[in-house]
């Protein structure tokens, strides 16, 4: 594959990280590069960037590199990625999988555990 097309195509993936591959492949047809929607992905694979958290991630790593402000597409999809991890309950923590390990208290202060057990006495 020539250089300048898989240039062309982690390029496109950072600028337009919610785009998929179909669209990037049409988008570089359009400017002349002539890439399919699986070659896109080949692309994407060697550059670890096949989903859109891994090209959102790159979309940072470039803002924070580059100092480039951020589009509002991009704005968007970051937005976007930060509300469907929040709305599936996903969150930043210090202590990765800590939050499993912590015990819910009811209003007596008992363990919801022993609470239970109590309530089926």
């Amino acid at each position: 594959m020539p250089i300048e097309i898989e240039q062309a195509a982690v390029a496109l993936a950072i600028e337009q990280p919610a785009w998929g591959q179909v669209r990037v492949s049409g988008a570089l047809k359009q400017h002349g590069l002539s890439i399919s929607p699986a070659g896109v992905r080949c692309v994407w694979q060697r550059h670890d960037l096949t989903s859109i958290k891994q090209r959102l991630k790159a979309l940072e790593a470039k803002v924070a590199q580059d100092g480039i402000l951020m589009t509002e597409a991009q704005i968007a999809a970051l937005e976007k990625a930060k509300a469907d991890k929040a709305a599936h309950g996903e969150f930043e923590s210090e202590c990765p999988g800590s939050c499993g390990a912590q015990r819910s208290y009811g209003a007596s202060g008992e363990g919801m555990a022993s609470s239970s057990l109590q309530s089926n006495r």
